[in-house]
């Protein structure tokens, strides 16, 4: 309140978890709202109404496949494009501090420009193939790994037959990163603790760091 003038509260509660999560997404969900309302977007404004029940849907994938795969990896790639592509960053960061796995995000485009060439037989892949123009990308991109022998973990909505892990659409494209983002968290808690680690109190890491 002291540096900005108008401020957006997240409203969400006290952080009890070093690596935050629901700050995360209420940040998403404010930024869309503000958005929604800005531009006037009725759909988008409805879209949000329904968000909490979708949300609640994203809660119900576990996805087990992925917690299989992932619980003896040492490394992996996160791929997204578009909005998802900030949704891969932010699993890569969380496969990094609450399981120690060293992951990486980049754009489906952005990864055959050098990246891919690390991808041998056996490397782990998650690929977040959300809907809109940039899902066709994502889903050749995965395509092309499974035949380089990658393990390749496709997410993507129950419309794409070769998915490995459920995607729950929103009411509105532009909210799919926000369910997408949730199936996540579940899983990652559930990877961490398989792999003896505690995801609200990773090792080292601390909820507030100084800078001198």
């Amino acid at each position: 309140e002291q540096v900005a003038e108008w401020h957006i509260p997240l409203c969400a509660g006290i952080e009890q978890s070093v690596a935050a999560s629901k700050s995360f997404i209420a940040s998403l969900t404010a930024t869309a709202r503000f958005v929604a309302y800005a531009s006037d977007d009725a759909g988008l404004i409805n879209a949000l109404q329904t968000l909490p029940e979708k949300l609640k849907a994203a809660c119900n994938n576990r996805w087990q496949t992925a917690i299989t795969a992932l619980k003896s990896a040492d490394k992996a790639y996160v791929i997204g494009r578009g909005l998802g592509e900030t949704i891969a960053r932010e699993c890569a960061l969380k496969l990094k501090e609450t399981c120690g796995i060293q992951a990486e995000a980049f754009s489906s485009a952005e990864v055959r420009h050098g990246p891919m060439q690390v991808i041998q037989p056996g490397y782990p892949v998650l690929v977040l193939a959300l809907r809109g123009p940039e899902q066709a990308d994502c889903l050749r991109f995965a395509r092309d790994m499974r035949e380089r022998g990658a393990q390749v973990l496709l997410a993507a909505p129950e419309d794409i037959a070769e998915r490995d892990l459920d995607l729950i659409c929103t009411d509105d494209l532009h909210l799919d990163p926000v369910t997408a983002i949730q199936s996540f968290y579940l899983m990652v808690e559930s990877l961490a603790i398989a792999r003896g680690m505690n995801p609200d109190a990773p090792a080292y890491l601390k909820k507030i760091t100084k800078t001198v």
